[in-house]
């Protein structure tokens, strides 16, 4: 892409004191990892595309549903049946053919982790059940790679940044994972559609100021609760 069209296509974030030139040669160097491709990992895909992210990893085995389609914003109703890896990679490309895009329609799991972790800068976790994210923890805990984590359930949604610059990681808020891996999901007791883009929209915020070195506060989770509108952040 030639200066003046990334100047023209990036300008409104160029302009942030914060970032300017320099923070968005970064964002364009950098190779991010998004763990699912559903409610978490659609809004994370569209604002780091959009930003310009310059490799976008998307890691999913499932394929489309149409129960997806009120929360999961990448995905449409000709996408119900495909690969979410492929109808992301299909969404990315519309918005910004730039963007080095990596599918990997593998589950991670114990015998791939590492070797695709090692490939990208950073990992986001967009995981829905304990056992992948406690396995994507301790994976970029050993690799030394900062992980933004995410969760949602009903109304309520956390945020965190763990293993960044020395910060504390996932197992020194919650040590272990629950025993009962039948604990309510969002499968079971729903999530209203517009929350994961309110929690993911903060994951990919937290993204890119990893990836421009703005000021972060680190050892924090963020609680959020969009029924009675309270944001409550902790510090670990």
């Amino acid at each position: 892409m030639k200066n003046e069209d990334i100047f023209s296509r990036y300008s409104r974030q160029i302009f942030i004191e914060e970032i300017g030139l320099e923070g968005q040669r970064k964002i364009m160097n950098a190779k991010v990892l998004v763990i699912g491709a559903g409610g978490l990992g659609s809004p994370v895909i569209q604002y780091l595309a959009a930003a310009g992210i310059g490799t976008l990893g998307v890691a999913d085995f499932d394929e489309v549903e149409l129960h997806n389609l009120n929360r999961q914003i990448i995905h449409n109703e000709n996408s119900v049946g495909r690969s979410k890896v492929k109808s992301a990679e299909d969404f990315v490309k519309n918005l910004n053919r730039q963007v080095n895009f990596i599918g990997i329609e593998n589950k991670i799991d114990d015998s791939n982790a590492e070797e695709i972790f090692s490939q990208f800068d950073m990992i986001i976790d967009g995981s829905d059940n304990f056992k992948t994210r406690y396995l994507v923890n301790d994976t970029c805990v050993k690799l030394k790679k900062p992980l933004v984590y995410g969760s949602i359930l009903g109304f309520s949604g956390q945020v965190a940044i763990f293993n960044y610059n020395g910060s504390k990681n996932l197992r020194d808020i919650f040590p272990e994972p629950p025993f009962n891996e039948d604990l309510p999901d969002c499968d079971s007791l729903g999530v209203l559609g517009a929350l994961p883009g309110i929690v993911g929209s903060m994951m990919a915020n937290q993204v890119l100021k990893i990836i421009t070195d703005l000021p972060l506060n680190l050892n924090q989770i963020t609680l959020i609760d969009t029924l009675n509108w309270r944001f409550q952040t902790i510090d670990f």
